[in-house]
C-alpha cells in the first residue's frame, strides 16, 4: 500500500469534528468584582443596613434630611467615637473586650485639661494625654494577660475605679478652657476647611491607617491568629502575651485620643467625660461585623457601624419621635444587622 493510501493518523477521521479546546476552569472568586464582595461582605452588609436606615429617615423628614447643618453637627461628633471604635476592633479579634474605655477617655482628657489650665501649650497638653493612655491601657493589658483575670471583669473594675478616683479628686467639678479657642491646635485639630469639621478628616485618616494596619501589617496578622487560636500562634513564634497586650494599649492610646477632641469640640471638661460611650461604642463594633470570639473582624464595618449609631438618635428625633424611641431602635438597628451578619458570613457561629 503506498504511503498516500495510509490514513493520517494524527488527523480526525473525515466527518469527525476536532473538539474544541475546554476553557481553564476558575473558581467564581477569582472574578475581582465577585472577589471584593466576598472579603468585604460584612462591610458591605454594614453600609447597606445604613443606606436603608438613611433612606427611611429622609422620606420621613426629607426638610431635615437635605440640609448641611444635620450632617455638620454628627460630623462634629463622630469622630470622638471612631477613635474608639477602631482599636475596639483589635481588642475583640483578639478574644478580648475592653470596658475601661470610657474611664480613660475621661482620665487622659482630664490630665490635658490640668496641663492647658496651668498655662501650658495645648500641643504638650496632647503628648500628656497620649502618655496617659498608653500608661493605662499597659496596666490595663498587664492585669488581663499578666495577672490572669478576665478581660470582661478586669476592665469592668478599672473602669469604676478610674472614674471614681475621678470624681473624688475632683468632687463633680468641671473644667472650662476658653483658651483653647485661639490656640494653633484647635485650629488644625478641631477647626473648620470649607465648612467642614477637620477632627473628621483626622479621624478618617486614623480609620484608613488602622485599616492598613489591620490588613496590611504583620501586627494585624498575628492579632487574628490569637484571636483564632493562641496556641496555634504559640507554636508560630508569635508572643501571644505580648500581642494581646498591645491591643489594650491601642485601646488606650485611641481612647486619649478621642478625649481629648471631645475636650476641644466643647472648651469644657467634665468629670463625666467618657460615660455615655460605652454601649454606642461597643454596638458600632458589632454591628459592624466583628463577632464576638475572635480570629476575624473589620476595621471599616466598625467605622460604618459607628456612623449607622451616630444617625440613630438624630434620625428619629429629626422623623419626628420622640426620645423615647432612640433606645428601641437602637435595639433594633443592632439585632437586625447581627441577624444579616449571620446569614453573609459563612463564619458567624
Amino acid at each position: 500500500m503506498s504511503k498516500t493510501m495510509e490514513p493520517d493518523l494524527h488527523e480526525p477521521a473525515a466527518g469527525i469534528s476536532r473538539p474544541s479546546p475546554q476553557k481553564e476552569w476558575k473558581h467564581p472568586s477569582d472574578h475581582w468584582m465577585r472577589g471584593f464582595i466576598l472579603d468585604n461582605r460584612a462591610s458591605l452588609g454594614t453600609l447597606g443596613v445604613f443606606i436603608i436606615m438613611m433612606a427611611v429617615f429622609m422620606v420621613a423628614n426629607p426638610t431635615v434630611f437635605t440640609t448641611w447643618y444635620l450632617y455638620r453637627s454628627v460630623l462634629t461628633t463622630l469622630p470622638v467615637a471612631l477613635f474608639v471604635v477602631v482599636p475596639l476592633v483589635f481588642v475583640v479579634t483578639c478574644g478580648e473586650i475592653d470596658l475601661s474605655f470610657p474611664a480613660t477617655m475621661g482620665f487622659a482628657s482630664w490630665v490635658f485639661a490640668l496641663v492647658v489650665q496651668a498655662g501650658y501649650d495645648p500641643f504638650v497638653g496632647i503628648i500628656a494625654a497620649l502618655i496617659t493612655g498608653l500608661l493605662l491601657g499597659f496596666l490595663v493589658g498587664s492585669l488581663v494577660v499578666y495577672g490572669g483575670l478576665s478581660s470582661l471583669i478586669a476592665t469592668l473594675g478599672m473602669n469604676f475605679l478610674l472614674r471614681g478616683l475621678i470624681q473624688i479628686i475632683n468632687e463633680g467639678k468641671s473644667m472650662a478652657l476658653t483658651s483653647l479657642a485661639d490656640s494653633w491646635a484647635y485650629t488644625i485639630f478641631s477647626g473648620e476647611l470649607m465648612g467642614i469639621p477637620v477632627q473628621i478628616f483626622w479621624a478618617i485618616a486614623f480609620v484608613v491607617l488602622s485599616a492598613m494596619l489591620y490588613n496590611r501589617h504583620r501586627f494585624g496578622a498575628q492579632v487574628r491568629v490569637v484571636g483564632d487560636n493562641p496556641d496555634s500562634a504559640q507554636q508560630m513564634g508569635i508572643d501571644v502575651k505580648r500581642v494581646r497586650v498591645k491591643v489594650f494599649v491601642f485601646v488606650g492610646i485611641g481612647a486619649a485620643i478621642a478625649g481629648t477632641f471631645s475636650v476641644m469640640i466643647n472648651f469644657t471638661w467634665w468629670p463625666t467625660a467618657g460615660d455615655g460611650y460605652l454601649l454606642p461604642v461597643l454596638a458600632s463594633v458589632f454591628v459592624g461585623g466583628t463577632p464576638t470570639w475572635g480570629g476575624i473582624g473589620t476595621v471599616v464595618g466598625g467605622a460604618i457601624g459607628a456612623v449607622t449609631v451616630s444617625f440613630i438618635q438624630t434620625g428619629v428625633v429629626a422623623a419626628g419621635l420622640s426620645g423615647f424611641y432612640v433606645q428601641f431602635f437602637n435595639g433594633l438597628i443592632i439585632i437586625l444587622s447581627l441577624l444579616g451578619h449571620k446569614w453573609n458570613q459563612a463564619r458567624y457561629r
